[in-house]
Order: C-alpha cells, then sequence, then structure tokens
C-alpha cells in the first residue's frame, strides 16, 4: 500500500491523464481521468463540455489536505462531486447540477483530490464514502 501511495503522488505530479481505480465492495470501477493541478486548470475545470465519456471524469489534485469549494458556473451537464481525502478514501459524495446563471450552488467539503465523473454515476456504479481510489 505505501509503495502505491507513491507512485500515486509521482504520477499525480507529473501526468495530465490516467487511469483511476475505484475499489468498492461490489467491483473495481475504471474511470480515464484528466488530471488537473493548476490553478487555471482547476478554474476552468469541465466549463463549457457538453459531455464526457461514460467513464471519464477529472481529477483536481491539490498540494494538501483542506476545504475546497466547487461551482457549476457554465457547467452543462450534471455531475457527483467525490471528496478524497490524502489517503484516498472518498470522504463525500455530492451531486451537483448544471449552472448558466450568475448565482449557482457552492459544492464543498474537506478534501486532497476531488473527482468528477458525470452525473448518476457513482450510484450507477454504488461508489460509496470510505471506498478507495488508485490510479493505475
Amino acid at each position: 500500500m505505501i509503495f502505491l501511495f507513491f507512485v500515486l503522488l509521482t504520477v499525480l505530479s507529473g501526468c495530465s491523464a490516467d487511469n483511476v481505480i475505484i475499489y468498492s465492495k461490489d467491483t473495481d470501477i475504471s474511470i480515464n481521468v484528466e488530471i488537473v493541478d493548476t490553478n487555471a486548470e482547476r478554474a476552468r475545470g469541465l466549463m463549457f463540455r457538453e459531455s464526457l465519456c461514460g467513464n471519464c471524469g477529472m481529477l483536481f489534485a491539490f498540494d494538501d489536505l483542506d476545504y475546497r469549494s466547487f461551482w457549476m458556473k457554465n457547467t452543462l451537464m450534471p455531475l457527483d462531486i467525490i471528496f478524497i481525502d490524502d489517503h484516498f478514501s472518498i470522504m463525500d459524495i455530492q451531486y451537483a447540477a448544471p449552472c448558466t446563471t450568475e448565482i449557482c450552488d457552492i459544492y464543498s467539503n474537506k478534501a486532497r483530490y476531488v473527482l468528477e465523473v458525470n452525473g448518476g454515476f457513482t450510484k450507477e456504479n454504488n461508489i460509496n464514502v470510505g471506498d478507495k481510489l488508485v490510479l493505475r
């Protein structure tokens, strides 16, 4: 497990796309992710995109565990926002609706990593708080 931790940290610090596996109680779920780790990439996120493939997502990588806030300004599709701690455990899952107005809901929680996937993906794949994440 320690080896996987260091591999994940190494890959996250220098990679723009990869594959994440979520180990849930029922099965292992593979997700192709774009890794964003700069402020400019994080600010844009999935804005203006009309779709994601069925098993695709965006992984936001931060330097530390802290409160993270996301909004859906100019995001055109519903998303599941998965908050992940620095031990790669899912801490929270929030369901976010698209927003094209000036005032949008804020989705926040403490996290080191945040994974955004298509709306309903976590329920369809039985992904829950406590499940683990590994980058392959």
